[in-house]
């Protein structure tokens, strides 16, 4: 019965391990296409240009222009726009579930916040097309609702479950003795959460800000639906913006296989691939550091 065991072990080992190396294989092969079809792309784009260029307008017949600065900026808008709203939600509400909401509250809610995470993105564009586009128009008197604003809500909405789920999970995680101990003391149960609580959960909240912020630079079809497209320079939260993951999914059906449209596309990716690679890379780190702070 024991070598019976240890045989059915070994082979969910080798299965597990099989699995993992499946998925990092998966990982490289991703980057090296990305990697050696965007890099060709720089033999005739000065890299300067590429990268703080302004002007995104491959398809010019005259002088084909390919700088992605105004692409980025788009990208950083919609980015730290959603997180300027989901990050100060998600903290109240991960505070509120951990410390403060009943058991049964608890049992109901939080379930019902992670759910939003299996909500398809284009159910969201399309509740923020038809419904937050034409409110953000009517309420700041801009001609079309369509904008890095109304893009970012959306995204933020999308963004929250991360932020509320892993925030929550690290402030229920805290030893007892924190709590307690200041309790103890005489802290009131406000001065308990602002002053040993959230202190002592901050590596873990701000590693599930960063898992949120790598969410939202990935994010493709709300800002295809709702950010309006325009590949001019963005000025305000108010303009029409192009990200780059909408840049790419505009533009790939248009070009050529293997032109030099297709492999700045490509580039685009590589951008994108490495961004979102450090964010979780630097969210892996803050995890790792808090779980070694508290393990006892």
């Amino acid at each position: 019965m024991n070598q019976q065991k240890k045989i059915i072990e070994n082979i969910t080992k080798k299965w597990l391990f099989l699995v993992s190396l499946t998925t990092l294989v998966i990982l490289i092969g991703i980057f090296f296409l990305l990697f050696f079809t965007g890099i060709k792309a720089f033999s005739e784009i000065s890299l300067f240009e590429f990268f703080f260029g302004t002007n995104w307008n491959p398809t010019a017949y005259h002088e084909p222009s390919w700088g992605i600065f105004s692409l980025f900026i788009g990208t950083l808008m919609v980015t730290f726009g959603s997180l300027a709203f989901a990050i100060p939600l998600g903290i109240m509400s991960a505070i509120y579930l951990a410390e403060i909401a009943s058991p049964k509250v608890r049992e109901i809610v939080k379930p019902t916040i992670e759910m939003i995470a299996g909500i398809p993105s284009v159910v969201l564009g399309l509740i923020g097309l038809l419904f937050l586009s034409p409110l953000i128009a009517k309420l700041f008197g801009l001609s079309s609702g369509l904008t890095g604003l109304t893009s970012s809500i959306v995204v933020g909405i999308m963004v929250l479950p991360t932020i509320i789920s892993i925030s929550e999970d690290v402030i229920t995680s805290l030893p007892r003795e924190f709590k307690e101990a200041s309790l103890a003391l005489g802290a009131t149960k406000w001065q308990t959460i602002k002053m040993v609580l959230v202190p002592a959960s901050l590596s873990g909240i701000v590693a599930a800000i960063m898992l949120g912020l790598g969410r939202a630079v990935g994010e493709t079809i709300v800002v295809l639906m709702l950010a309006g497209n325009s590949r001019a320079f963005p000025t305000s939260i108010f303009d029409s913006v192009r990200p780059m993951t909408a840049n790419i999914a505009i533009e790939i059906k248009e070009v050529i296989r293997g032109g030099l449209h297709y492999k700045s596309l490509f580039a685009i990716g590589l951008v994108l691939f490495l961004m979102t690679f450090l964010i979780n890379f630097i969210s892996d780190l803050i995890i790792d550091k808090h779980v070694k702070k508290y393990k006892w």
